[in-house]
């Protein structure tokens, strides 16, 4: 079992900068991939970003290449994305999701644990 929880969602300006936090515990937590998602009202969910925990090799979804980055500190257990330049089509609640076998998918039916979410809202 593993447990996730997001923190760090607020109200930013467009252009803004804006750290989630993604605290991870549980047995094996060292054990699972994180994978970063958003989704916004009436939307289906959106990959981010993804992460190896043990590795620290990251690869992101093109609209968010270039601007965001996930990164780790294992003293915490925690995973961050940072997210620069924001646009308002970046307003979504965000989660971070773990994955057994550290396939890199995309798709959020390969994860088997979730967080509760942060909201980011993004300003005009």
């Amino acid at each position: 079992q593993v447990q996730l929880v997001e923190s760090g969602g607020g109200l930013v300006q467009a252009g803004g900068s804006l750290r989630l936090s993604c605290a991870v515990s549980g047995r094996a937590y060292s054990s699972y991939a994180v994978g970063w998602f958003r989704q916004a009202p009436g939307k289906q969910r959106e990959f981010v970003g993804h992460i190896d925990w043990t590795g620290g090799s990251t690869y992101y979804a093109a609209s968010v290449q270039g601007r965001f980055t996930i990164s780790r500190d294992n003293i915490k257990n925690t995973v961050y994305l940072q997210m620069n330049d924001l646009k308002l089509e970046d307003t979504a609640v965000y989660y971070c999701a773990a994955e057994l076998y550290n396939s890199g998918s995309r798709l959020p039916g390969d994860y088997n644990f979730w967080g509760q979410g942060t909201r980011v809202t993004v300003s005009s």
